[in-house]
């Protein structure tokens, strides 16, 4: 991949997808993809919406809306958690999200990373109560070669009840950083102050979502020490990698 970061958004919104193949270990349908635009090839992860499986408690085909509204509000936040993510509507196998593909060592994931790369951790743990993540596994979170952290797979996402499981639970009672809550702020305001943003999210989000994702910016913003897991239900997913 050559094309600076300013061009990848014009490569995913306009290039051409080309099938190279298929990941078998998840649940939906999911796709490793070449976009080709304009001289450039960039590979990536395809999930079309007709591939999804039916859940109970999430509206059908919604789960590729989700992956794009996480990364909308990882990049509201300037975390850059949550590669680029596109909606297109003309896919091979349909209407589908369309994610940055990231390089990295598959066996390299939460459960085996080192003692410094776990107490990198703090925004992922808060991000998965903002955006109320129901499957945080120990290999959705990638380190690049670059020891960029990324985070993958949010199509279970932004419920309006709460759903949050997650193998995170490293930081309880620990003070949450400033800075931290400072963004949550600033996230806060944009999404109560700002028309930019709601109306991005409007896309791929309901109202409803919308409304409890703003809820619980606020919270988090205000929040002095990272919450334990809660008693009354299971709070890791299945499987936990």
């Amino acid at each position: 991949m050559s094309a600076p970061d300013s061009e990848l958004e014009d490569i995913f919104t306009h290039g051409e997808i080309e099938l190279q193949g298929e990941f078998l270990w998840g649940s939906n349908y999911t796709f490793l993809v070449d976009v080709k635009y304009a001289g450039e090839s960039v590979r990536a992860v395809y999930k079309p919406a007709r591939g999804e499986r039916p859940l109970w408690d999430f509206p059908r085909k919604s789960l590729a809306h989700r992956e794009v509204a996480a990364y909308l509000v990882s990049e509201a936040l300037s975390w850059e958690l949550v590669p680029l993510t596109v909606y297109r509507r003309d896919g091979p196998a349909g209407s589908g999200s369309l994610q940055l593909f990231i390089e990295h060592d598959p066996d390299y994931h939460y459960f085996t990373f080192s003692p410094q790369d776990r107490q990198r951790l703090r925004p992922v743990v808060l991000f998965d109560y903002l955006i109320n993540n129901a499957d945080r596994k120990a290999s959705h979170v990638l380190v690049d070669a670059r020891s960029h952290i990324w985070l993958i797979d949010h199509g279970i996402c932004f419920h309006t009840e709460d759903k949050l499981r997650t193998v995170i639970w490293d930081f309880c009672d620990e003070p949450v950083p400033a800075g931290l809550r400072e963004d949550l702020r600033q996230l806060y305001f944009r999404l109560t102050s700002e028309k930019d943003l709601p109306h991005r999210l409007a896309d791929h989000l309901s109202p409803a979502e919308i409304a409890q994702l703003t809820l619980r910016a606020e919270w988090l913003s205000r929040l002095e020490n990272f919450p334990g897991p809660p008693s009354d239900r299971r709070v890791t997913p299945w499987p936990p990698l």
